[in-house]
């Protein structure tokens, strides 16, 4: 068994996972910088600026993820002994808004030396260009790529398949670029290598189009339920402290988490004193063997088949060639 774990978390940190940086205290930014601000938090409808999707560009090279680790990952089996947990946030943003940044989070998670996965739209990324660079500088948070701008990967095909997986890729690595100090860009890894899926919704199609792309596909086994509004941070946080060793978690910090930010200084000191240690999901994927299924869902298989529905966005019909041309 110790060899097994040992063969497989080699193969996620030596071939797909990139190492995170070193913690050093590399001043990118100045404290005052960082800081949460009045009015950011809160979403704004009705912005269309940053609907164009990102300017073509080389994107850093990528291999496809290999057998072993294609699929949906949800949690990672640890060896015994470890207690490890990654606290995963998402900053999603559909078209014609710009979502919010709630900086009180990640006050809080800086306060506390907290490690979290950002799980990033591209159109977040464009929106919101001086958080986002301060964010891939901080060595606590590893970036991750959410889809271009929140669409139900399972309904599309093709080329808008690609772009909604590549453009965080293109976005990601256009901020690294514009980084001026060479030491802040080194912080930064090269690429994203790791995808979350909009809604938690995919099919094999965009499983398989995900892991193409040098992308592993991380879901959750754990969710705090922070979308819904009547979830208060007593229910987040009591959510929170049924983390099991390897567990993955899910809240939101674009505006969207509603009371996670009163709710992480409830569960993360109590989970601390349980004896667990928050770790990005790439060093939770290098300590154990990921959990891998064939589908995504949020607590039982075929539960996030729903948004197909309540996001009706179709893909094209197949008709077969009866060899007319179309009028």
């Amino acid at each position: 068994m110790a060899a097994r774990y040992s063969s497989l978390g080699l193969i996620a940190a030596a071939v797909l996972i990139l190492p995170m940086p070193a913690m050093a205290n590399i001043a990118c930014f100045a404290p005052e910088q960082l800081v949460a601000r009045d009015g950011e938090r809160q979403p704004v409808k009705g912005i269309a600026t940053f609907n164009a999707p990102p300017a073509a560009r080389s994107l850093a090279p990528a291999a496809p993820v290999p057998a072993a680790l294609r699929g949906s990952i949800r949690r990672v089996k640890l060896p015994p002994g470890k207690k490890l947990i990654a606290l995963t946030l998402d900053l999603c943003e559909q078209p014609n808004e710009v979502a919010g940044y709630d900086g009180a989070i990640f006050d809080y998670l800086r306060s506390q030396g907290v490690k979290a996965t950002l799980f990033t739209g591209g159109k977040w990324m464009r929106s919101h260009g001086e958080r986002m660079q301060q964010l891939i500088t901080d060595p606590l948070f590893e970036m991750a790529n959410h889809s271009e701008a929140h669409r139900n990967l399972r309904l599309l095909e093709g080329d808008a398949l690609r772009e909604e997986i590549l453009g965080p890729q293109r976005a990601y690595e256009t901020a690294r670029d514009g980084l001026t100090a060479g030491q802040c860009k080194a912080v930064a890894p090269p690429r994203l290598t790791l995808f979350r899926y909009p809604f938690g919704a995919c099919d094999q199609e965009s499983l398989d189009a995900v892991n193409d792309a040098g992308l592993l596909a991380i879901q959750w086994d754990l969710s705090t339920g922070d979308p819904t509004p009547a979830q208060k941070a007593p229910a987040i946080a009591a959510a929170m402290l049924q983390a099991k060793p390897g567990s993955i978690l899910i809240a939101h910090a674009n505006g969207r988490g509603h009371h996670t930010a009163e709710a992480l200084p409830l569960a993360i000191p109590e989970l601390k004193a349980k004896g667990f240690e928050f770790v990005t999901v790439s060093e939770l994927l290098a300590a154990g063997v990921p959990e891998i299924a064939p589908a995504c869902y949020d607590t039982k298989a075929g539960d996030s088949d729903k948004y197909d529905q309540l996001f009706p966005l179709k893909k094209p019909e197949s008709k077969p060639d009866d060899g007319k041309s179309a009028p």
